[in-house]
């Protein structure tokens, strides 16, 4: 049996894992899109790595990667070599910069020679969600803006990869357009958010085919020239490059399938719109929680775990560090519930933090999404963002299609749907519908997480509505991950409630 320590080189976040431990570099430096490339860490043991030790060392290289029983499995996102001179690389090439020139698996094996397992970026991807989906069989699509060589890799049921990368470049067109639109290369979140507030223009289409005929990398610097922002608005070009983003997908993707079931990995799964599309052309859809990079350490130990041992080494959704505390009384829920009915936004803080980007239970703002102005005062006094960006419903996994129109569940907060409306015409739940009456679900069922299915269930009984608006519990700042990181933008914001475990901290 291998012991198998896994690193990758990444744009964001950092993470040291021992099957409890799950460290997103951003939640501790508390800097958002902390952009230098940092390495990122996996190990099977406890003792490897200390959490927040983000510093790969000379003194951890020696001690635990040149062992003859141990395998260094290693995977990177394109560029991050280069970059990494003064981390894991540094204390690894002694001096030899000229290696740097290299394929990743050429550099290892030289300095290495043996115990070396190269993964490809989007292998990674993909073996993440396929282990934690627990299909036995699955097609998969990895597929990001950049990564390595390829930007978009799909993989049959019997893992035969199919390059795709010239055909969808799906995610280099998003980052580009969120660049040009102002909202930086990191910010495609924020331009789907405008997707629902846009309309088909033709003129943004036939751009978008021109953008991605042919070699695409060259075309980079005439994207300014080419397009008029001002003229035909970013709502628009938002709305429109989702439509040719789904085009795309029904014309490449629909025609591989192999399967009924899909996994889908990479930055690009957090398109809430497509990975709903797909669940109308597999039975089973599943992404995983940390999708992104920030799931490549762990993507990477799981590829080497089932090749070389042939395990399936599930992780955990809230596999954060324990920072919470026991308390000598529980939380009344129906208290809290009722303070919510009444109009209360309230911090929601337990046990380990979640897994990837999305705050899903653990380290949530919860509030009324019966409330019809409840989004614009969180994003005006809390959250401190624009405002066109949405919230999540939270709901009971057992009545999410009385309010839904959706054929799957959504433990992740991975698809967009249409909000039903009664015969009536009545939108019961408002707060967390988007302007184009769709909302990013999010369902709860009590053994995933049993306190935030207990709060839910309190406030169905108060409401009749059995779900709770639920947002990231930060203001312009990662997701809190500390006892302390919530007390502070508790008291900074015009939050009303923080509950931490099993105690609640009000203002006076």
């Amino acid at each position: 049996m291998h012991k198998i320590y896994s690193v990758a080189l990444n744009l964001h976040d950092h993470n040291t894992y021992d099957g409890s431990f799950h460290n997103q570099r951003e939640r501790h430096t508390r800097f958002k899109h902390n952009l230098p490339y940092k390495a990122e860490a996996y190990a099977h043991q406890s003792d490897i790595l200390n959490p927040g030790d983000y510093r790969l060392n000379d003194e951890f290289v020696k001690e635990y990667f040149k062992r003859d029983d141990r395998v260094f499995a290693f995977t990177y996102t394109y560029g991050g070599i280069r970059k990494c001179k003064d981390e894991l690389f540094s204390t690894i090439l002694k001096g030899h910069d000229e290696i740097l020139d290299w394929e990743p698996k050429k550099l290892l094996d030289h300095y290495y020679k043996d115990g070396v397992y190269y993964i490809d970026h989007h292998q990674s991807h993909a073996m993440y969600a396929f282990i934690n989906s627990q299909y036995e069989q699955s097609d998969i699509l990895a597929i990001d803006g950049i990564g390595s060589k390829y930007r978009c890799l799909f993989f049959d049921k019997d893992q035969n990869a199919i390059d795709l990368s010239d055909k969808l470049p799906i995610g280099w067109l998003w980052n580009h357009m969120s660049n040009l639109t102002g909202f930086g290369t990191l910010g495609a979140s924020k331009l789907m958010g405008l997707v629902g507030y846009g309309k088909f223009e033709q003129y943004f289409y036939d751009i978008f085919e021109l953008l991605t005929s042919g070699p695409i990398i060259e075309k980079k610097q005439e994207i300014h020239q080419l397009i008029d922002i001002h003229k035909y608005g970013k709502e628009n070009l938002a709305h429109t490059l989702q439509k040719w983003t789904e085009d795309k997908i029904k014309e490449h993707v629909y025609p591989l399938k192999t399967c009924d079931n899909l996994c889908i990995a990479g930055g690009v799964a957090y398109n809430g719109y497509m990975n709903e599309m797909f669940t109308y052309h597999y039975d089973n859809v599943f992404v995983p929680p940390a999708v992104g990079d920030e799931g490549q350490a762990l993507g990477t130990y799981q590829h080497a775990d089932y090749v070389l041992n042939n395990n399936k080494h599930l992780t955990n959704t809230y596999a954060g560090i324990y920072h919470g505390f026991i308390a000598n009384e529980k939380v009344d829920y129906k208290e809290v519930a009722q303070a919510i009915a009444d109009g209360k936004i309230v911090g929601w803080f337990q046990g380990r933090s979640e897994s990837g980007n999305r705050a899903l239970g653990n380290r949530s703002i919860l509030a009324d999404p019966r409330n019809p102005d409840i989004k614009d005062t969180i994003n005006h006094t809390i959250k401190k963002r624009e405002d066109f960006r949405p919230f999540a419903p939270a709901v009971l996994e057992e009545h999410y299609k009385d309010y839904f129109d959706t054929r799957l569940p959504s433990p992740y907060m991975s698809r967009i749907c249409k909000v039903k409306v009664g015969k009536s015409g009545i939108n019961r739940v408002p707060g967390i519908t988007h302007v184009d009456g769709t909302a990013r679900i999010q369902t709860v069922n009590k053994t995933d997480n049993e306190k935030f299915y207990k709060i839910i269930s309190e406030f169905y009984k108060i409401t009749g509505v059995p779900m709770l608006l639920n947002t990231s519990f930060n203001c312009q700042e990662p997701i809190v991950e500390t006892v302390d990181d919530a007390e502070r933008t508790f008291k900074r914001t015009a939050l009303d409630l923080l509950v931490i475990e099993d105690y609640i901290l009000r203002k006076w």
